[in-house]
């Protein structure tokens, strides 16, 4: 391990060279790039320089303990610092997803329970709106299907942010709510699903399309109703013909717009069925990695009578709905992302 650790720090330091090289400097394009893997490398660069230095301190230690009781607490709390900084240096070793640092198109569609998962589609819609807020990122909305009532029977929006995949990507399977209904007038506990999928956006660079694979069709905004219902055929439908797959745009008034937005989510979703293809050997493999998940698999349960929120893969519960549906995700994430490098680790070991 401390072989890769060191050639990647020695590479840290060629970079950090790069950066102050006149000629890389008036690249802007090379200047990026150098600076992206400088910044992907600097973590466990600056963690191994102070595993090192936590080492040597430890070392020191060790000669200078065997009478002071003082410094034998010192040493005992220098090789926790060790083992710590051993242990973070083995995490940011583990392959990083190369779509963690993109933007993310998230689709959420009602599943079972009619109008009122159409209105807890809108309430998730809210919620990561919310979240992207917090975390400094944008959106922008795709497409929308609107109910009568303000929900959505689907709704799809793009995320824009430094690491919003690696973020979001856990989002990814249905999400299931209980709670009493506005229409229920007995106050029963209605139970009702939503399916959510985080797609990476894909570059032009990456999915090639043959426009005649296409079949494009024209037809008139639907919705809710009311003064903005568009009255001309500016929605788009596009078919991929080779795959099947079918996507609709008609949040814009321009039907150069909607097609422009529809194009970019036929992209990622190309760009994902090729990744889940790619991946499906090592997802056999692992089959109990946390990942992206299954979309067809329930992930996350809100409850409002108990005010709880428990995600499935994990066994964590919160009873902090309120907080979490204004868009405070982070703790639910974090766990994710916890149990998902600790998965990656027990699989290397298995491996070896």
């Amino acid at each position: 391990m401390f072989e890769k650790v060191q050639a990647l720090e020695s590479r840290y330091e060629e970079l950090s060279q790069k950066l102050c090289d006149p000629m890389v400097v008036s690249s802007p394009e090379q200047y990026a790039q150098v600076m992206k893997e400088y910044k992907s490398i600097e973590p466990l660069a600056l963690t191994y320089r102070e595993y090192r230095k936590a080492t040597a301190d430890k070392e020191e230690l060790k000669e200078l303990s065997e009478e002071d009781r003082e410094l034998k607490e010192l040493l005992e709390e220098t090789q926790t610092l060790c083992e710590k900084l051993e242990e973070e240096l083995k995490i940011l070793l583990l392959p990083k997803d190369p779509n963690d640092e993109r933007n993310v198109i998230v689709e959420i569609r009602g599943g079972a329970g009619g109008e009122e998962a159409a209105l807890f589609a809108g309430v998730l819609f809210r919620m990561y709106s919310m979240y992207a807020v917090r975390r400094g990122y944008s959106t922008e909305v795709l497409n929308a299907n609107e109910t009568e009532l303000g929900g959505y029977k689907e709704i799809s929006f793009l995320v824009t942010g430094e690491g919003a995949y690696s973020r979001l990507k856990y989002e990814s399977g249905v999400h299931r709510v209980q709670r009493v209904p506005e229409t229920e007038t007995q106050g029963r506990i209605h139970t009702s699903t939503v399916t959510v999928a985080v797609l990476p956006e894909a570059e032009d660079v990456e999915v090639s399309i043959d426009p005649s694979e296409l079949r494009i069709d024209t037809f008139r905004s639907s919705g809710a109703g009311g003064q903005h219902i568009n009255k001309t055929e500016s929605a788009i439908r596009i078919t991929h013909l080779p795959t099947g797959l079918v996507v609709e745009c008609q949040d814009e008034r321009s039907q150069y717009k909607n097609k422009d937005k529809a194009m970019k989510v036929l992209k990622s979703r190309l760009l994902e069925a090729e990744r889940e293809k790619q991946q499906s050997e090592v997802a056999r493999q692992r089959h109990s990695q946390v990942g992206t998940g299954d979309r067809s698999e329930r992930i996350r349960t809100y409850n409002y009578p108990q005010g709880r929120v428990t995600d499935h893969r994990i066994g964590l519960t919160l009873y902090k709905i309120n907080d979490i549906l204004n868009g405070s995700l982070d703790e639910i994430i974090e766990a994710l992302m916890t149990a998902d490098r600790a998965e990656q680790l027990k699989g290397d070991i298995t491996d070896a």
